[in-house]
């Protein structure tokens, strides 16, 4: 039997940011299961795990694990279990973002320096700090997700604090996948536009952008949580090996119309 390309039996990995069925984290270790992929899958707070825990058959009953990205005893146990459970990471999906509301809330100019630190910290080193723990753990190569927005680029109305800080994690996401590429470690970030998932739910107006997606985009719909798991699941697997350092539109084309 030929080799499919975009199977990814075998395959072996964490999804970090499970919240709730909402989550693009769930999307993402929904489709990884049923693609082959094993995974580690991780929520941030105890309190998170009453709603993360009746997720888990839909998710192939993968490991669940506490790990706050900003307690680095918690990311060190994270990649140790990897380790212990498999001696390899051929993918980690990042699927991780916070600003304090009355940060988010308001100008960008207005932004407190504690703010902006935690989101930046949050959102995007901690992408860093789970890609320097990947690395010698993905000798045979794999890749690395992170999840990121248009407003990344443009201006876009009430997006405000999250703005520069996606905007520091794509450019992260190039340099990283400059690094490790010599190493066979691919790096994406993946854009999905509006999704109702609680994240999206503390910025201002964010129904208004949903609508404009739902009634503008060129397929005239928002993308699903499932619609990004697949498309994380074809950069995993053997059909992107020759694609690294790119932000992947998964927005039904919305983004074509800002």
């Amino acid at each position: 039997m030929s080799h499919n390309p975009f199977s990814l039996a075998g395959k072996v990995g964490i999804v970090a940011g499970l919240a709730n069925h909402d989550s693009i984290a769930f999307g993402c270790a929904q489709a990884l299961h049923e693609a082959g992929a094993e995974c580690l899958v991780t929520y941030a707070t105890p309190k998170a795990e009453k709603f993360v825990t009746p997720l888990l058959e839909e998710m192939g009953n993968p490991e669940l694990r506490l790990c706050d990205v900003q307690q680095d005893d918690q990311l060190d146990a994270l990649f140790a279990r990897a380790h212990e459970r498999w001696g390899r990471v051929d993918f980690v999906v990042h699927s991780i973002a916070f600003a304090p509301l009355e940060d988010l809330h308001g100008r960008v100019v207005d932004c407190s320096r504690d703010g902006f630190a935690q989101a930046m910290d949050i959102s995007c080193h901690s992408f860093i700090r789970m890609a320097k723990r990947a690395e010698p753990l993905m000798q045979e190569g794999g890749t690395l997700f992170n999840m990121t927005y248009y407003g990344a680029e443009k201006v876009v109305d009430n997006y405000n604090l999250m703005g520069p800080v996606k905007a520091a994690l794509e450019a992260a996401t190039g340099y990283i996948a400059t690094e490790l590429g010599p190493q066979g470690i691919r790096v994406h970030g993946v854009s999905p536009g509006a999704i109702r998932t609680r994240a999206a739910s503390g910025l201002k107006h964010f129904e208004e952008l949903a609508h404009d997606g739902e009634t503008r985009s060129p397929l005239r719909r928002l993308a699903t949580v499932e619609d990004v798991g697949h498309a994380v699941v074809y950069l995993a697997s053997d059909a992107g090996a020759a694609l690294t350092g790119l932000t992947h539109y998964v927005d039904a084309g919305h983004h074509l119309r800002f």
